[in-house]
């Protein structure tokens, strides 16, 4: 792992803002791939936050809300150290896709990597090596797919080594406000994510203690303002908290609702799909969340709910495939308490 920073230093009292790249390797033509990084490191020692973006190559909100977020901290009054990571997925940002074409795997589940292994495993080990086993706090920043519309939310996985508890990972989250807060199943997500769900980042990182969840910044493939606003927000509320500043974080006003089950609702027929609600509400039993028209414009499938439902995404993309995902869905929650 090639660095061309000295930034790997312990905290000392000399404040330090710094940035870098690690080296995982080179294309065909000889061009590096080089994974950027940049440091804030306190006045003392204190907890370390690792801030992670664009796992996912069309995810773009979160890259904004990273760098925005490191601009606003002043290392002079911090404590502690600050790592931001805004494009982990190098090759798939570049082709504004959520896995590279290269090797067609998912970065967030394959930590902690494998340095001898496909591209997208190198640099999920170069990542999880590097900053991983150090950090206290990991915010892993997604968006939703380029073809839905969402607002922020959260989601959360409890390990089963039990370091860290489900109630702190909640008021940990809290500071970012979310409408919902997901608890994503790790020994079966079959029926919403299919894949090594134990692979994602925060999962390993909470295997060696460290708080690590994920926030949802909107939807991907375009940068929207009020969702990196809200995230930075967020950001800076999580640092008071764990003390890397000094500014304190306000109990939310409000608990938060926790959803223990996911669904997607896919398309029976094909032709343009027509919303008619949107993220971030709930919708009752049987109504309607949008309709799917044929190219003569009639009405051909009415997309209802089967159960009480909250809208987590919707499609933006009208034109969808028999079997294409319209609309993300929780079907079963509950108000619990985030005490901070």
């Amino acid at each position: 792992m090639n660095e061309n920073t000295s930034s790997s230093q312990a905290v000392s009292a000399v404040p330090l803002s710094d940035r870098g790249t690690i080296g995982i390797g080179s294309t065909a033509g000889g061009r590096e791939i080089r994974i950027p990084y940049l440091v804030k490191q306190g006045r003392s020692d204190g907890p370390v936050l690792w801030v992670n973006a664009a796992v996912h190559g069309d995810e773009i909100n979160g890259v904004f809300a990273a760098q925005r977020f490191f601009d606003r901290l002043d290392a002079s009054t911090m404590n502690g150290k600050v790592v931001v990571t805004p494009v982990a997925n190098l090759h798939a940002f570049d082709e504004r896709r959520k896995t590279t074409l290269i090797d067609g795997i998912d970065m967030d589940q394959c930590f902690p990597g494998k340095a001898d292994g496909f591209v997208t495993e190198r640099a999920a080990a170069a990542l999880f090596e590097r900053f991983g086993r150090s950090a206290n706090v990991i915010v892993n920043i997604h968006t939703l797919g380029t073809p839905f519309d969402a607002s922020p939310y959260a989601v959360y996985k409890v390990h089963p080594n039990g370091l860290v508890s489900e109630a702190s990972l909640l008021s940990h989250i809290a500071c970012f406000e979310p409408t919902i807060a997901c608890r994503m199943p790790v020994a079966d997500a079959s029926s919403e994510l299919p894949g090594n769900i134990a692979g994602a980042l925060d999962y390993q990182a909470l295997s060696l203690g460290a708080t690590a969840f994920m926030i949802e910044l909107g939807g991907g493939g375009r940068l929207e303002n009020d969702f990196v606003e809200h995230g930075v927000a967020g950001l800076l509320r999580l640092a008071g908290k764990i003390g890397i500043t000094g500014h304190g974080t306000a109990a939310v006003s409000r608990p938060i609702k926790r959803v223990t089950k996911r669904a997607h609702r896919l398309a029976g027929v094909a032709g343009l799909f027509e919303p008619a609600t949107s993220p971030g509400r709930s919708v009752s039993a049987g109504s309607t969340i949008g309709v799917i028209r044929d190219l003569f414009g009639d009405v051909i499938e009415d997309v209802r709910t089967e159960c009480d439902s909250w809208v987590i995404a919707i499609r933006r993309d009208p034109v969808v495939h028999s079997g294409d995902r319209i609309a993300f869905l929780g079907t079963e929650w509950s108000d619990v308490d985030a005490g901070q």
